[in-house]
């Protein structure tokens, strides 16, 4: 197996809402981008399956030297060396791959955060730097390029607002909450309510917040993008028209998001991601 091919099985298996959105990038670019969300994965896997903190630690450890690595020409694994292969200059992006790493670092930290601001730490690392990070591989020119961090970075804080409505009741019962504690408190739900999958009318008016404010979020950092780049971003608008799509899903079947996860069906994501890319 080839390390484009690697990344493609890690980060879009058939079926997947990457996989429909990486479809809608230029061939030029997908393995760049299938590279990026492979890394984000791997990243993922380490902090959110690993039981262990010590075990989960030592494990990112080891991507920050593969990544210094990876800035110096010395990459040993399949996704870093198809990044080497596929960036301009590893060494560029080195900062940024630096923030994605340590925002994942933060679920070792902290499994509940007090407020939004507080959150919004989290959201920057894992969601608004991995953003900017294929905002930029897509961008339509240099100078294109320095400036997507502008809308990027927003719009990838907004896709995790959305991607935490979904996986609420998977993260919690995988002892992780990224619902901020005052606004538990203010809609009177406990985090055992989470773990524990106790729906209530508390919980649905909730749920109904999250949703309302993930979904204008989205919408509104779409509505950002320049309009010279909308073309070029295609994948990221794929992306936040799943996550809209997702978000109605959840809302129509009454946030029933404790015990299962609701999901949307394989044509549903093709037919989605293909008109979300060609809208103007």
């Amino acid at each position: 197996m080839n390390f484009d091919e690697y990344c493609l099985q890690k980060a879009a298996p058939p079926g997947s809402s990457t996989y429909y959105a990486l479809r809608q990038a230029g061939a030029a670019h997908q393995p760049l981008l299938a590279a990026l969300f492979a890394l984000r994965r791997e990243l993922e896997e380490t902090a959110k399956e690993t039981s262990d903190p010590a075990v989960g630690r030592t494990k990112l450890a080891w991507w920050q030297k593969e990544l210094a690595a990876l800035a110096t020409g010395n990459a040993s694994h399949p996704v870093t060396k198809a990044l080497a292969q596929h960036l301009e200059s590893a060494a560029d992006v080195y900062p940024r791959l630096q923030q994605l790493l340590a925002g994942f670092e933060m679920d070792f930290e902290q499994a509940r955060y007090l407020d939004l601001p507080n959150l919004r730490r989290y959201m920057d690392g894992v969601g608004g730097t991995f953003a900017t990070l294929v905002a930029q591989a897509g961008a339509r020119s240099g100078e294109a390029r320095d400036s997507v961090a502008r809308w990027a970075a927003p719009l990838g804080n907004a896709l995790m607002l959305a991607q935490f409505v979904p996986e609420i009741g998977n993260d919690a019962r995988h002892g992780r909450i990224y619902v901020p504690i005052d606004e538990l408190q203010r809609y009177n739900v406990t985090a055992a309510d989470l773990i524990n999958r106790r729906y209530s009318d508390e919980f649905t008016e909730l749920m109904q917040f999250q949703t309302v404010r993930a979904r204008e979020a989205v919408n509104a950092a779409l509505d950002a993008i320049p309009a010279p780049e909308r073309r070029h971003q295609r994948p990221l608008r794929a992306l936040a028209a799943l996550e809209l799509a997702l978000l109605d899903e959840v809302e129509r079947e009454g946030f029933q998001v404790l015990h299962q996860q609701i999901v949307l069906t394989p044509i549903r994501k093709l037919w989605i991601a293909w008109r979300a890319a060609r809208r103007a």
